[in-house]
């Protein structure tokens, strides 16, 4: 299994839009995430102290070939439609990895109890 984190900004005057979509993601992107071999996926929000909002995403993926799933959830015309909705709510960071939307981070520690 392996965890991931990554982060992204909300676009301004997008943040109602966001948690309204989130209220109620598709039933056929929610099975596709599943598919994909994706499980505990978490959205969080963060304002900041310079009043932007920041969304941080966990997940774990418990596949064997990341990219090919990534490959697959991106194709899903479902997920597509979805991110059309999504996407204009985001503003990614500057910092981020050639290719990325969401910018990757690096864990740092975990401890499993």
């Amino acid at each position: 299994m392996q965890r991931h984190g990554s982060v992204i900004r909300i676009a301004p005057g997008k943040l109602d839009e966001y948690v309204r979509l989130h209220e109620r993601v598709w039933p056929a992107v929610l099975a596709r995430i599943s598919d994909c071999n994706i499980r505990n996926y978490s959205i969080f929000l963060r304002e900041l102290d310079d009043g932007q909002h920041y969304l941080f995403s966990y997940f774990e993926y418990v596949g064997s070939d990341f990219a090919a799933d990534m490959a697959r959830l991106a194709a899903d015309p479902q997920t597509r439609r979805w991110w059309t909705l999504t996407e204009p709510c985001q503003q990614p960071l500057r910092s981020r990895a050639t290719g990325e939307w969401w910018a990757s981070m690096k864990e740092v520690f975990h401890h499993d109890s």
